[in-house]
């Protein structure tokens, strides 16, 4: 009998354990666990927003939340930091996860934690909508506290009057909260404030109309009169806009006190007349988000100023990274724009060639700058039927494996010395290029079907087809279970049969805690997809720059 045919510690089935270490991944193979730092990281960049193959929304979040509470529990202080300095960083599409992740951390046991969460507010919460997010998702895990209420009081009185007004203006009501219900509940006491903030309180209260003269019962019983105060200038602006009727008076207030779309009656956004008085000082993101409704109007056409201008911001890298432009609302509006229709709705638009090229080219601006490594470089893609299922940051066809196409050709835009293949149960070259445009690559990737997953693949047509490999850039759910080999094995064989010190670059897709990179080995480490600064952190481990902590 020959008993190594059936037990090899060089060689294992992904459906067996080959280390102590490895957990049982939800298709039944084994892999790595991520830290919980590491699933942190991964869910406040990715989000579970319609979960994934294997896993429902409502079970990848449970699970995620179980990740927070985990991390929370190991290092509360650093946790909270981690979350907050997340946020500020503008790594993740979409603040939804850091905003929950906060309000977990609330309602954390230890008071330390909790107070070094309730510090992190403003830091997490910077606008009006992220705090009715917040206050919506904190309720969930504990009651309104003298730290809770000091904490969200603090978002207010942190801002300076004519900022507050701007809020308050701009974010009226959002989550079933509006301003009037959340100082209602911080129980702010407006009449310590200063003259500026005491005149917003009051209009939030009150609104226009209950600026007048009052009086206030004190809570010893005694009544205080107080003399009126007046509308800030902006509010009374804004209450003039509200009421506006003409698309001339709100270009009017427009151009003097800088209010934006949201402020605008709806009735008056089917003018292009408005819209070109709003794009001269409107945000990026705004402008991002807006550019089908200002070419279905007919402001955005073929040689039209306000297309020029269009072109023009979305060519500029530092201005998407100081409105920091995540790459992930570049390619939603690329997919969106250049399909001419909406996913709901009946908004329809003749797609500006210019526009969706701009689009196209701030998608790799709004990554972090990346230097060439130079290395000799693997970008291996899993198109198994895991990765198609689901979608990242919610946006409709972004699926795990069209984003893992979208990222591979950030780094190929770059490194001269690299060819991409995919992998299911099966390798196959990948008919895509970075001189094909961003939406040309995503039709491509779009329906390929590999079958089951074996994430050793990318190791094992390497060694198969003599190609001479410094670094595998490994894009995957992590959900591999279908190979004879695990994939961290099959690099080890690679590495003994080539004599190259080859490197493992695991590029996590979905938030899940699993991961095919083993943790002991310095030569491999994984990253989160679409972390607006993975491809140059990851051309930092290719050049031995970066190693794991």
């Amino acid at each position: 009998m020959r008993y190594a045919n059936h037990f090899s510690t060089l060689v294992t089935p992904q459906n067996e354990r080959a280390d102590s270490r490895q957990v049982q991944n939800s298709a039944g193979g084994f892999t790595f666990e991520l830290t919980p730092q590491k699933r942190l990281e991964r869910f406040l960049i990715l989000g579970c927003e319609g979960g994934t193959y294997y896993a429902s929304e409502r079970k990848l979040t449970k699970e995620n939340a179980g990740g927070v509470t985990a991390s929370l529990n190991q290092d509360g202080a650093a946790a909270v930091e981690a979350i907050a300095a997340l946020s500020e960083s503008g790594r993740a599409p979409k603040n939804d996860p850091s905003i929950f992740a906060l309000a977990i951390a609330c309602g954390h046991s230890d008071p330390a934690v909790r107070r070094a969460a309730e510090a992190a507010v403003p830091r997490v919460c910077r606008t009006g909508t992220h705090l009715f997010q917040f206050v919506s998702a904190v309720e969930n895990f504990r009651g309104w506290g003298r730290g809770l209420k000091k904490a969200v009081g603090g978002w207010y009185s942190s801002k300076t009057a004519d900022d507050l007004a701007y809020q308050v203006a701009k974010y009226q009501q959002r989550e079933g909260w509006s301003h009037r219900d959340v100082l209602r509940k911080a129980h702010i006491d407006g009449l310590l404030a200063d003259p500026g903030h005491r005149a917003v309180y009051r209009y939030v209260v009150s609104g226009a109309d209950g600026m007048g003269e009052r009086e206030v019962k004190r809570k010893t019983g005694a009544t205080s009169h107080f003399s009126g105060q007046e509308l800030p200038e902006y509010l009374e602006a804004f209450e003039k806009l509200k009421r506006a009727t003409a698309a001339g008076e709100a270009v009017s207030l427009i151009g003097a006190y800088n209010f934006t779309h949201e402020m605008v009656p709806s009735a008056l956004l089917k003018s292009p007349e408005v819209w070109e008085a709003l794009l001269p000082r409107m945000p990026m993101t705004a402008m991002i988000r807006s550019l089908a409704r200002m070419t279905a109007i007919g402001l955005v056409k073929p040689l039209s100023s306000a297309r020029g201008t269009i072109v023009e911001r979305l060519g500029d890298a530092e201005r998407l990274k100081k409105a920091r432009v995540h790459p992930i609302q570049v390619l939603s509006a690329l997919l969106t724009y250049r399909q001419g229709h909406g996913e709901k709705g009946s908004l329809s638009w003749s797609p500006v060639q210019q526009i969706v090229d701009a689009l196209d080219g701030a998608f790799y601006s709004a990554f972090d700058a990346i230097e060439p490594t130079g290395k000799r470089t693997l970008l291996a893609i899993d198109v198994s039927g895991s990765m198609q299922s689901g979608v990242i940051s919610g946006v409709p066809g972004l699926t795990p494996q069209v984003g893992a196409a979208a990222m591979a050709m950030v780094t190929a835009r770059v490194e001269k010395n690299y060819h991409v293949m995919a992998f299911g149960h099966q390798p196959r070259d990948l008919p895509i290029s970075p001189r094909m445009r961003l939406d040309e690559v995503c039709r491509v990737l779009a329906g390929w079907d590999g079958g089951r997953t074996d994430c050793a693949l990318p190791m094992i047509y390497a060694g198969q087809n003599k190609l001479s490999v410094d670094v595998f850039q490994v894009y995957t759910d992590n959900e591999t279970w279908a190979g004879h080999i695990h994939p961290h094995q099959a690099l080890r064989v690679y590495r003994n049969g080539t004599g190259i010190a080859s490197k493992l670059a695991v590029v996590g897709m979905t938030s899940t805690g699993f991961t095919i990179a083993d943790p002991r080995d310095p030569g491999q480490l994984d990253f989160v997809g679409f972390d607006a600064a993975a491809p140059s952190v990851m051309a930092d481990f290719a050049r031995g720059d970066l190693t794991p902590a």
